[in-house]
């Protein structure tokens, strides 16, 4: 009885959230209600975000598209699925990173045939919804590395003006993380076709990579202890 027991308090206690969880928590919930800018008019879910608060690699895209509209989550759809591949690819699941976004809602327009489609986040959404809720998130979480996807995550996390091209898969120093670097964002990489998606897609493989290999380094451990 006692061996049972005890391990009934080790589970209840590998329950327990940590420090990090709760306020992330916190965080999401006053999120849910956010009204700071016109972002709130249009939008069903407000997406903060999700996976391990206490991992040392955040990846941050740009905002959420119409399937994470719909259900509240990062990364969904098609693009998830296909970042979920390429972090399978290298050792990882999204329970061992926290993932989120530049903005929390997600940015629309519609075209000349009525058609509701994502844009990109405007100046003023984005740093409404960074100072609000992206570093106060990371404040929390206090990540050894970002990996940011699309041009929109680096100009927030890296620098103005980052040219991915040119740039990704360069690590950089930023105020949010030890190290920061910038890889292609899964969407971009499902537009291209033959050869060019074959490129770009190994390129985010290699970036991820580069991520989980620069958060060992950082902490000194063997990778198998990280996640």
């Amino acid at each position: 009885m006692r061996e049972a027991s005890e391990e009934s308090s080790e589970a209840a206690a590998q329950k327990v959230p940590s420090v990090k969880e709760v306020r992330v928590g916190e965080l999401a919930e006053k999120a849910s209600v956010c009204v700071a800018c016109d972002l709130c008019e249009s939008r069903t879910n407000v997406v903060f975000g999700e996976g391990n608060a206490n991992s040392p690699l955040v990846i941050v895209g740009e905002g959420p598209g119409e399937n994470e509209d719909k259900t509240g989550r990062p990364f969904v759809g098609r693009a998830g699925k296909l970042l979920d591949e390429c972090l399978r690819e290298c050792g990882m699941l999204r329970r061992h990173v926290y993932i989120t976004n530049v903005v929390r809602c997600r940015p629309t327009e519609t075209d000349e045939t009525g058609r509701v489609k994502n844009r990109p986040p405007r100046a003023d959404e984005a740093s409404t919804c960074i100072n609000l809720w992206l570093e106060p998130t990371l404040t929390v979480i206090e990540p050894l590395v970002i990996l940011c996807l699309g041009s929109p995550a680096a100009n927030a996390i890296i620098k103005k003006g980052f040219k991915m091209m040119q740039e990704r898969g360069r690590f950089f120093d930023s105020k949010y993380a030890r190290y920061a670097i910038a890889g292609l964002h899964p969407a971009y990489i499902l537009r291209q076709q033959g050869e060019a998606y074959d490129e770009a897609r190994a390129s985010l493989v290699k970036d991820i990579e580069a991520a989980r290999l620069k958060v060992v380094e950082a902490k000194k451990e063997p990778p198998k202890t990280l996640f």
